[in-house]
């Protein structure tokens, strides 16, 4: 005997429940600045070269930071995340030894 197929319903219904969920809220990473400490041996072209060529800065732009370092001791080259902060730090560090320059960096969160 054959049985006759009636044909489902369909109310959309998947049979999978959902629920919403709140969107989690990601915290921004701290930020941290390189500072660049004045000494009396590195030249002043050469914090220029390293402010162009490592901060990306324009040459107006790593003049200003270059003589606010000259001017006051220390000097902001740049915010950024910790990771990015220490290999710009590390990369110029390299790059004055290799030119014999004592240039020093150091990196500190960033004042809101």
């Amino acid at each position: 005997m054959a049985t006759k197929h009636r044909p489902s319903k369909d109310d959309g219904d998947t049979g999978v429940a959902t629920a919403t969920r709140k969107k989690e809220q990601l915290k921004k990473p701290p930020l941290f600045q390189v500072l660049f400490h004045n000494d009396n041996y590195t030249t002043m072209e050469f914090v220029v070269f390293v402010l162009q060529s490592v901060f990306h800065k324009t040459e107006s732009d790593a003049m200003l930071i270059m003589l606010n370092v000259h001017r006051t001791g220390i000097g902001v080259a740049g915010v950024y995340t910790r990771e990015i902060a220490e290999t710009k730090v590390n990369k110029t560090h390299q790059l004055a030894k290799e030119h014999e320059f004592p240039l020093k960096l150091s990196i500190e969160p960033e004042e809101l």
